[in-house]
């Protein structure tokens, strides 16, 4: 087993995405036949009723997490709710799922949404150099 720091972490659903606020999180490659992780939040507990309820309807999420450092390109796991735990000003939720292949890497998503933004030539070139480096968020489809 191997584990990495967890520095962000959301919930992609659809064409929208919810920003889960981490105080601390850890994420661990099971490194098992089946390919598991885990990956465990330490949130704001007015989280807790959103997660309840998705594990009550047992259905499977996509969450794209940054490991070890924000300028990392993030990760798609397709997950499912295992445990949840409240504490007094917090809760912890640990996910389990298995990491989902993008298509397509972080520069053509980039490069994609600058373009839509009818951005060309050497405009197109700046941005795209800028957000190479910042690396903000891509909102996109559920990756395949």
């Amino acid at each position: 087993m191997k584990s990495f720091k967890l520095v962000s972490l959301e919930v992609v659903e659809n064409d929208n995405s919810v920003e889960i606020p981490l105080h601390d999180g850890l994420i661990i490659n099971k490194e098992d036949e089946q390919l598991t992780w885990l990956l465990e939040a330490y949130t704001d507990l007015s989280l807790y009723d959103y997660f309840k309820k998705i594990q009550d309807e047992g259905r499977e999420i996509i969450v794209e997490a940054v490991i070890t450092k924000l300028e990392n390109e993030p990760a798609f796991f397709q997950t499912k709710i295992g445990t949840l735990n409240k504490f007094e000003n917090h809760m912890s939720v640990l996910l389990e799922g298995r990491l989902r292949r993008l298509r397509r890497d972080y520069s053509e998503l980039l490069l994609d949404s600058l373009i839509q933004k009818g951005l060309s030539g050497q405009a197109l070139l700046t941005e795209f150099k800028e957000k190479m480096k910042s690396k903000p968020k891509i909102k996109m489809k559920t990756p395949q």
